[in-house]
């Protein structure tokens, strides 16, 4: 089996989404052809494709959930600190994103969601040793 994850989200503003997650470190990669989709890479293994909602609900073959009122999906990643977890936070604040409160210590891990600028709900967590 190949190794890496792919997430694929539909955004309304596919430009400034991208800024957005270059803000979080993710890489930018070239634009689909038709440039209804953007890859954009954290870490060399996980890869986020964004896509006008038009062309998602083409590549899924379903309507774009509403994230005023649902969840279709928590997407977390880890890092490699736990300081870099609030700090991640931080930077999809300032970036426009929504900090869904402190952090949690769960014991085993920590943890700390946000809304990105289209309502996708997303966690950055780190687990100790």
């Amino acid at each position: 089996m190949s190794s890496g994850t792919f997430v694929n989200l539909p955004v309304r503003d596919l430009d400034r989404a991208v800024e957005f997650f270059t803000a979080l470190g993710f890489t930018a990669g070239p634009r689909q052809p038709g440039g209804e989709s953007a890859q954009l890479t954290l870490g060399g293994s996980t890869h986020l494709i964004l896509h006008t909602p038009t062309a998602f609900a083409a590549f899924a073959g379903t309507a774009v959930c509403d994230t005023a009122t649902s969840r279709e999906v928590i997407v977390g990643l880890g890092v490699d600190r736990r300081e870099r977890v609030d700090e991640l936070v931080d930077l999809a604040a300032v970036a426009g994103g929504q900090s869904l409160g402190p952090g949690q210590d769960l014991g085993f891990m920590y943890m700390r969601g946000f809304r990105d600028l289209d309502g996708h709900q997303w966690s950055f967590l780190y687990l100790p040793g």
